[in-house]
């Protein structure tokens, strides 16, 4: 990935051109704007309106914090507010996720942010903490860490090269949407915890999903996982949110998720 260097306005919305392979022509033509006009942009040589960069930043579906960063670039404010989730205006936003999240018991689930922090989540999730280092559920715990560190979950995922394969994947490409140093640090941090690596370019002919496969009280468990967003978000928090639930892969797991709920 491309790493930006520069402040200005038109660096940042060229960096972004190029993550999403796009050439002038192309960007200009969904913007329905003139290449001239987008070249005299990047280089500095126009000065674009606040509505003239939401726009460009729109057709790119540059992430609301990074429009943020374009915007401030540029001598303008911030057009998307990041208030923090336990505040009141956040409070409905607060109740939906918990109502998604008990909605899906007794199947696992939990809340994260843009970093894949744990910010909430259901009763379900106990049965993938089972034997966790505590040390690794002080302040706010990290979802990919508790999954792959040898105190962690490690230890007891049967398929563990290939879920780490698979959340490798997933943590590329969100850096490559994203950008975030962040980001790119935990990548670091977790390649470095052993376990091994498949690549998955290469999937079975009848495999449909990556499955987490848990060993539980001498038995092996089977989860299918799944994430889900807020529709349309109107600032920075709310668009960084989304669920991970984890559903019965095969009727033995269903059984026993259900029985231990009743």
């Amino acid at each position: 990935m491309q790493e930006v260097t520069t402040q200005t306005a038109g660096d940042l919305l060229r960096h972004w051109r190029l993550e999403r392979r796009l050439s002038q022509l192309e960007l200009a033509g969904r913007a329905e704007t003139s290449t001239r006009h987008l070249s005299f942009i990047e280089t500095g040589r126009a000065t674009p309106s606040r509505t003239m960069l939401v726009h460009l930043c729109e057709q790119l579906e540059v992430p609301l914090r990074e429009r943020n960063r374009l915007l401030l670039a540029a001598g303008y404010a911030p057009v998307y507010a990041e208030p923090a989730l336990d505040t009141p205006a956040m409070a409905p936003v607060r109740e939906a996720m918990r109502q998604m999240l008990a909605g899906l018991e007794p199947y696992p689930a939990l809340a994260i942010d843009q970093n894949w922090n744990m910010v909430d989540a259901n009763a379900g999730i106990a049965l993938m903490l089972e034997g966790i280092d505590p040390a690794l559920l002080t302040a706010q715990p990290n979802a990919l860490r508790l999954s792959l560190h040898p105190d962690g979950m490690a230890s007891r995922i049967v398929n563990l090269a290939e879920w780490r394969g698979h959340l490798f994947e997933r943590l590329t490409r969100r850096i490559e949407v994203t950008g975030a140093p962040e980001l790119i640090e935990l990548l670091e941090e977790l390649r470095g915890y052993p376990g091994g690596e498949i690549e998955l370019s290469l999937p079975e002919p009848d495999q449909v999903v990556v499955p987490l496969r848990l060993r539980h009280d001498n038995r092996e468990l089977s989860f299918i996982s799944a994430t889900t967003v807020f529709g349309t978000p109107m600032n920075v928090t709310v668009a960084e949110l989304a669920i991970e639930s984890f559903y019965p892969a095969d009727p033995d797991t269903k059984k026993l998720l259900t029985t231990a709920h009743s």
